[in-house]
């Protein structure tokens, strides 16, 4: 297509990233296996704004990087951020002089060694781009935006939704105010950033429910206002022990005195409402979930073992829950159902698999990643395999076993259960309970819930942040600090 740019030839943009949510709480380490590494074509085609038939592609050559992207988990092992960081970077030099770049991160990844990976990721990024290219990060609002981090970047956005309903609109979001910048001509905007000494769990901050409901719906006006570009909130990364973890502010725009006023107003609100966020649904411990599941009428009654949620960064293998359920006698007895999935633990798996459908098995479930030691360690479970399924695009082998009235879903890979496809052949509906390794429930699971409960439960995310042991996170900081003195929440110009 011929060139329609202010510069008399289409735009080279760049498209990258790596992206991964760690909790430094959780016993798992993310290794190059743990990622789904993309590059050429296939890269192109995770963006419809890329389309070659698209609107923007008289105005760009879309460049494909590489992106790498993993279900959350523990700390990324140094070997092997290194080795996607040179590669990304080495792409960049080798792709020739870039106009922009969108990339496509978390924002709270964290690398055994590092104290600030996203930072030092884009340090890099920045020193292979150069200094005139302008970058657009798009992030989960669960980010982490440290100044060091975001003084190497000209525009940054988050998901204004939790759950993460706008993932793609914001990585379309970033891409086209970049488009828009670099077409324009008038180059990096100013940066108000500006960050606010509280730290809470997403459970806390759905959008779904106030005060996030106003704090973010506030965005758009904002980002409509004459002289801004992008408004952006991050609640920050609860399950890392790290002094960049607590919420931001970012306004960006071309009037500096009205970003900054934008900026300092979001985070004067975010402040003043701190102790009005509330958790997402009704929370008990394990015992009184499963208690109160039992007693009421409404089926599938759902159960969040929040402590062990893998798409929080959550190892995925323990055995707690499956321990709780078997403790009710109702449940052992078979007088009612619950399935539970998924339980990682590969070794159990190919027990299951091997010995097949309508076999009784001996198992020792549970783990696998965590220990033997942690939160109450394995569960010995004796009970009949009633379904298998091979090659799982992500949980890999996959297995179920019923003991009484509970059916455990096992997996060879951590996998979160987030939509009904995900029980593969187990119809949830056919279940009195279901109990699932996770948070705040997902848009499918929350539409099958008759009713449900938020299971304060251990694991590498529990939402209990006063008992996992913080030591690393700048203080004063909500809600460590209940009675600390007012910040100050005036916003930087970077």
């Amino acid at each position: 297509m011929a060139p329609t740019t202010s510069r008399g030839r289409r735009l080279r943009i760049g498209i990258g990233g790596m992206h991964i949510e760690s909790s430094t709480f959780s016993p798992h380490r993310a290794g190059y296996d743990d990622f789904r590494v993309t590059r050429g074509d296939e890269l192109l085609a995770r963006y419809g704004w890329a389309r070659p038939d698209g609107d923007l592609a008289g105005l760009v050559e879309w460049v494909p990087l590489v992106h790498a992207v993993a279900l959350p988990g523990g700390p990324v092992e140094p070997a092997v951020y290194a080795r996607i960081k040179a590669e990304l970077t080495d792409r960049i030099r080798a792709a020739g002089p870039l106009d922009g770049l969108v990339y496509d991160i978390h924002g709270a990844m964290s690398v055994v060694g590092l104290e600030d990976a996203e930072a030092d990721l884009t340090d890099a990024v920045r020193d292979a781009i150069g200094p005139d290219a302008l970058i657009s990060a798009a992030m989960d609002l669960h980010g982490n935006v440290s100044r060091r981090f975001a003084e190497r970047l000209d525009l940054l956005t988050a998901h204004r939704l939790a759950p993460h309903e706008d993932a793609w609109e914001t990585r379309e979001r970033a891409a086209r105010k970049l488009v828009e910048r670099l077409d324009s001509g008038k180059g990096r905007p100013h940066v108000a950033w500006v960050q606010i000494p509280v730290l809470l769990p997403g459970e806390k901050t759905s959008t779904r429910l106030e005060p996030a409901a106003s704090l973010y719906g506030r965005l758009a006006a904002v980002e409509a206002l004459d002289g801004v570009v992008d408004a952006a909130i991050w609640v920050g990364y609860a399950w890392a022990d790290e002094p960049r973890c607590r919420a931001y502010v970012v306004v960006t725009g071309d009037d500096p005195a009205l970003v900054v006023d934008q900026a300092r107003s979001l985070a004067r609100e975010y402040w003043e409402v701190r102790r009005d966020f509330a958790f997402v649904g009704p929370t008990g411990s394990a015992d009184e979930c499963v208690a109160d599941a039992l007693a009421s009428p409404d089926r599938p009654f759902l159960i969040s073992d929040s402590g062990d949620n893998p798409t929080a960064g959550g190892a995925g293998d323990l055995a707690y829950m499956l321990r709780r359920l078997l403790a009710h006698d109702a449940l052992a007895a078979g007088r009612a159902t619950a399935l539970h999935p998924g339980i990682t633990d590969p070794a159990a798996v190919a027990r299951c698999v091997a010995a097949g459908v309508g076999a009784t098995v001996s198992l020792s479930v549970g783990g696998h990643i965590s220990g033997a030691t942690a939160h109450g360690g394995p569960y010995d479970l004796v009970g009949e395999v009633v379904a298998v399924r091979r090659g799982d695009e992500v949980g890999g082998d996959v297995a179920a076993v019923r003991r009484g009235g509970v059916t455990v879903i096992l997996t060879s890979r951590r996998k979160p259960f987030h939509r009904l496809e995900d029980f593969g052949d187990l119809n949830p509906r056919s279940y009195d309970l279901v109990v699932v390794k996770i948070g705040y429930l997902e848009p499918e699971l929350h539409d099958l819930a008759a009713d449900w409960r938020l299971a304060l439960t251990p694991g590498g995310v529990d939402q209990d942040l006063l008992r996992l042991g913080h030591h690393r996170v700048e203080r004063p900081l909500y809600p460590f600090d209940e009675e600390m003195s007012e910040p100050d929440l005036t916003p930087v110009l970077l």
